[in-house]
């Protein structure tokens, strides 16, 4: 849906999710209200539902006396996100070499040309945006709606750190081979493969993102 025609609490939400994202607003800023509703020119009352759906997102922490600022980017919070998408992921992976469909293959096969593409402009929201849409794929090719709808629900944290480990990386061709590795494993039914590379796959951006933080 066109932004133009979305309730105003959800322009101002995607507004300020999009600025935790991709770094505009930093970790441990504080977001005032008034100030907020002056810059984006609307009431408090939306800039007020936006952070409160920004917390159940996980991208913001409510403190009292405080109020809301952006949530850190911690080694606990980068464990237990990581974790839970390996765990959901190496279900999927698993899950999709016997249930995918030939459309899907193909649109598989085609989100890792865009991402590939997407590498070589060195764009990391691109490529990061890029990168979540193959992933997805393969959700999408698991069938199992409610380990989709979680993994959707970590979706935006997910993606923060897709993005700080994204736009630090120098070579991203490792990234484009574990992607056609892991759709030959899926396209021959190889699931003990195909985990095994979804594993490493998570574990290398795990570790990218804890030297960051180290």
């Amino acid at each position: 849906m066109d932004e133009q025609f979305l309730p105003l609490r959800d322009v101002v939400f995607n507004t300020l999710r999009d600025e935790i994202l991709y770094g505009k607003l930093k970790p441990g800023e504080r977001l005032m209200e008034i100030s907020i509703s002056e810059r984006l020119g609307v009431s408090r009352t939306p800039v007020r539902e936006a952070i409160r759906r920004l917390e159940q997102e996980g991208l913001v922490d409510m403190f009292p006396r405080r109020g809301a600022q952006v949530s850190g980017v911690t080694e606990k919070r980068l464990a237990d996100v990581l974790e839970a998408r390996k765990t959901l992921e190496t279900f999927t992976v698993n899950a999709a070499c016997s249930r995918i469909t030939k459309d899907q293959l193909q649109r598989l096969i085609q989100a890792n040309t865009v991402f590939e593409e997407a590498t070589k402009q060195k764009d990391a929201a691109n490529i990061a945006e890029a990168d979540e849409d193959f992933h997805h794929i393969i959700i999408e090719a698991a069938g199992n709606e409610k380990i989709a709808e979680t993994l959707n629900n970590l979706k935006e944290q997910l993606f923060r750190y897709r993005y700080e480990y994204l736009k630090d990386v120098k070579e991203y061709s490792h990234l484009v081979e574990d992607h056609r590795m892991l759709i030959e494993a899926i396209e021959a039914g190889k699931s003990d493969v195909a985990v095994e590379i979804i594993k490493l796959h998570i574990d290398q951006q795990t570790m990218g993102i804890y030297g960051k933080l180290s």
